[in-house]
């Protein structure tokens, strides 16, 4: 099946209640078990490249990965840009063809943020490419985004009727509580999403697609496998999955997930040699990463996302 836009995705996600999956892919193995994943579970899904990707595996091999993928199944696939920095690697994404990219000037002000978005979606939609861009900052590290803590802010919603008017996206990243990384939040805490703001955004902005960043949960079985073969993974949790599932139901049509996947192929690949050390070929234990992957895709679609036979 062809690689289709997040536009219809979205329009159902946010009638039906649900949210896509937006997995960062790095190789062969990963693509393969979100999209095996969501082709069992009947889900629609969006394969997405960060720039540590692009760093790695080379954008080329990465568009290529995921159009074989696309051809193996009959569902809705999106192959979109995560956090792209500026214009031109956003052009240059567009050029290769990708169908979705997101550029996160969320650091800049005001102003440069409103006019580096327009430029990009000016540039995308002459293109026939959708557009998110961010408002508010989000904690945390991931691949080249790094904010401390004291600089996060949760976005505002006095702000998004005016940045989406004047920058003429197609969907909105917001930060009400989640943070990049697999470090989130210590034991003891009681993290929330701000579900009032999303509320009241979801009130400005009827119909329009918010997106959720940062929104692992870090599953704390597979870090505990993972440091149970020589791993020194500390103690940390994510926002709960039942806060992630409230979000999926209001205005939430994307959520963002990728340290669940690394930790999960992690921990797969770890177990594998400490159980078979004479092992040398790469798909004995990349299988056995893929397969876990696999199985943690199929649980964010059903328990977290609700995007099971939605596609």
């Amino acid at each position: 099946m062809p690689l289709v836009t997040t536009k219809e995705m979205f329009k159902k996600a946010y009638e039906g209640g649900y949210a896509i999956g937006a997995f960062n892919v790095n190789n062969m193995e990963m693509i393969q078990a979100i999209v095996e994943a969501a082709n069992e579970c009947r889900s629609p899904v969006i394969l997405q490249v960060s720039a540590g990707a692009r760093k790695y595996a080379n954008p080329v091999y990465l568009r290529h990965l995921v159009l074989a993928a696309a051809e193996t199944t009959d569902i809705p696939i999106a192959m979109h840009l995560d956090h792209g920095a500026d214009f031109e690697i956003c052009k240059d994404c567009i050029d290769l063809g990708f169908n979705s990219v997101m550029i996160d000037a969320s650091s800049k002000p005001w102003e440069e943020n409103i006019a580096l978005t327009r430029k990009v979606v000016e540039y995308a939609h002459a293109h026939g490419v959708v557009v998110e861009a961010e408002l508010g900052k989000l904690a945390g590290i991931e691949d080249d985004v790094n904010v401390e803590a004291k600089d996060a802010m949760f976005t505002s919603p006095d702000e998004v009727e005016e940045f989406t008017a004047r920058t003429g996206i197609d969907s909105l990243a917001i930060a009400i509580g989640t943070s990049h990384g697999a470090y989130k939040f210590k034991p003891g805490q009681d993290p929330k999403l701000r579900i009032d703001i999303l509320e009241e955004i979801g009130r400005r902005l009827p119909g329009f697609p918010i997106v959720l960043h940062g929104a692992s949960s870090v599953p704390q079985d597979q870090v505990a496998i993972v440091n149970a073969f020589g791993g020194s993974m500390p103690n940390a949790i994510g926002i709960p999955e039942s806060e992630l599932r409230k979000a999926a139901a209001l205005a939430v049509c994307k959520i963002n997930i990728d340290s669940d996947l690394r930790v999960a192929f992690t921990a797969a690949i770890r177990k594998h040699f400490a159980e078979n050390p004479s092992h040398f070929d790469p798909r004995q234990y990349l299988g056995d990463a893929r397969a876990n992957m696999k199985a943690i895709v199929k649980h964010k679609i059903v328990d977290v996302l609700g995007s099971a036979n939605k596609a």
